[in-house]
């Protein structure tokens, strides 16, 4: 098993003294296309067809990572910032810890090469102000990505959230990703790879997706997304996983719910599992969402 990374800081000042017309191309082709893999999975091409049509750059913008036109003289202590040796061996240690976790357990990872990388992430994007300013993507096995404003807070933070990333990697080596995937899957998803991180770092790198929720309106809370775990399609179950805001932004349904209410219930529901069944968190990983349901179905009242 190895664990490979891009550095992104030298990539980042070449695009920062490049010409305004090759800084896409230099964001496309040195950071992004070696995660070519994971963006076919997607269906997200590096270059648009043509002008105006979806890219890796228009994704990425979405998500809230930094465009590459934005990067400039003034990005240098941000680019300065996480070019910190420490901070890349720190994040490094996390995802391969992660990963020996479950080798330890017996678990085979049926995928043995991994690749990582750290970004910038756009201050101006609803998402990532929303999630405090860090964030991460570990959804198709072999590729694990954070993005982040380089606060000091930040920076201690971001190697926790790729062991959730990582946590994300081994489940869907298991578990088949598909584009009707239920509420319930993610649920449950989400609630393992946040106790995942917690178990590894300690509570107090929980992230902003479950520590903002009102422990208050967690009953209210279940009592909706309960009656959503059978939904389907991505933009059906945002606003139950993200909340409103976040749906609405993207012209999504909404239900009533508020930040990141379905992560919060996941958390939840998964430490309410381990506690039930004595079963391990990196056993727990690889089984199906509809077996660990049925197990905690006295959560939903309680």
């Amino acid at each position: 098993m190895t664990v490979k990374h891009v550095y992104s800081p030298d990539v980042y000042r070449k695009i920062t003294t490049a010409e305004p017309e090759k800084k896409d191309d230099i964001y496309r082709y040195e950071l992004m296309l070696p995660f070519q893999g994971k963006w076919d999975c997607y269906h997200i091409p590096l270059k648009a067809p043509r002008e105006g049509a979806y890219d890796i750059i228009m994704a990425n913008n979405r998500l809230g990572l930094f465009a590459p036109s934005k990067v400039n003289e003034t990005t240098k202590l941000w680019i300065d910032a996480i070019s910190d040796q420490k901070l890349w061996d720190a994040c490094q240690q996390s995802i391969e810890n992660a990963l020996e976790r479950f080798v330890k357990k017996g678990i085979e990872l049926k995928v043995q090469e991994y690749l990582f990388s750290i970004f910038l992430a756009d201050p101006d994007n609803a998402y990532t102000q929303a999630n405090e300013g860090y964030c991460g993507d570990g959804g198709i096995p072999g590729f694990v990505m954070g993005w982040l404003i380089p606060t000091e807070n930040n920076i201690k933070k971001l190697p926790a959230a790729l062991a959730h990333e990582t946590n994300h990697n081994v489940r869907y080596q298991y578990i088949k990703w598909t584009n009707d995937i239920t509420l319930g899957e993610m649920l449950v998803g989400e609630g393992l790879a946040e106790n995942y991180a917690t178990i590894i770092h300690g509570e107090e790198f929980l992230g902003p997706w479950v520590s903002k929720t009102d422990p208050e309106l967690l009953p209210l809370i279940k009592e909706i997304i309960y009656d959503g775990l059978h939904t389907t399609g991505f933009e059906n179950i945002t606003a139950y996983l993200y909340g409103d805001e976040m749906a609405r932004l993207q012209s999504f349904p909404e239900v009533g719910l508020p930040y990141c209410a379905g992560y919060a219930v996941g958390y939840h529901l998964i430490q309410y599992y381990l506690q039930k069944t004595g079963i391990g968190i990196e056993e727990a990983t690889i089984l199906p969402h509809d077996e660990i349901l049925k197990e905690v179905e006295e959560f939903w009242t309680m």
